[in-house]
């Protein structure tokens, strides 16, 4: 156990060491300034490296992460990092990014007691509960649960619209937001065309109106 933890340290100096190498001033250069363009909202899950997979380097991406990429209103943690990735970061897409074969996705579409995780899930259920028809239909258990995947990316970027956060950079500037699903068998990311760009498309009860104060 210990060898695998003191892994991790040799490899970061032997990280930073390359870095150096390549670019003596990247971490002077990085220590001055935060400025990414993006906001990833992903999965905890270990296999998905927003960095990685996307070909970025430290700077470029914002990152918050939760179990099965989810926008819950209730969570501050989300939301203050949103509030702060668009009024302070200003960055001009928000990406929820969720994979196929997620745990967490399975686990809600199941009837499994998990104890304290079913307060989680049971925000993924009710996803699964409003297009129960739709998954339902597929009888193949791989294929409904790729597309519930899909279906829930996509209502968790409308929460993410649904903000006051959102909403108040709409009326100022561009800002826009994606749904992405990461493909574990073959490291693709797959842009779903569920892009938000405007309170225009939201169902007009979620979209508000001019003059409220910038509290999420």
């Amino acid at each position: 156990m210990a060898e695998s933890y003191e892994r991790l340290l040799l490899n970061n100096r032997e990280w930073s060491e390359r870095k150096l190498q390549d670019d003596p001033e990247f971490f002077a250069r990085l220590s001055r300034v935060q400025r990414p363009d993006f906001l990833w909202i992903g999965c905890s899950d270990s296999r998905v490296p927003p960095n990685e997979i996307t070909g970025t380097t430290p700077g470029e991406i914002f990152v918050h992460r939760n179990v099965a990429n989810m926008v819950v209103h209730t969570d501050v943690n989300l939301l203050s990092v949103l509030q702060f990735a668009i009024e302070v970061l200003e960055v001009q897409h928000i990406i929820v990014c969720g994979h196929y074969g997620c745990g967490g996705v399975d686990f809600a579409m199941g009837q499994q007691d998990l104890g304290l995780v079913n307060t989680w899930l049971r925000n993924i259920k009710e996803v699964y509960n409003l297009h129960r028809a739709e998954l339902e239909a597929i009888s193949d258990p791989v294929q409904r649960s790729r597309r519930m995947v899909e279906l829930n990316v996509i209502e968790q970027a409308r929460n993410v619209a649904k903000t006051a956060a959102v909403q108040h950079a709409w009326r100022k500037r561009a800002l826009a937001v994606h749904g992405w699903v990461y493909g574990l068998e073959d490291g693709r990311i797959i842009d779903l065309q569920s892009t938000l760009e405007s309170p225009e498309d939201l169902a007009p009860v979620f979209r508000l109106a001019p003059g409220r104060d910038d509290e999420l």
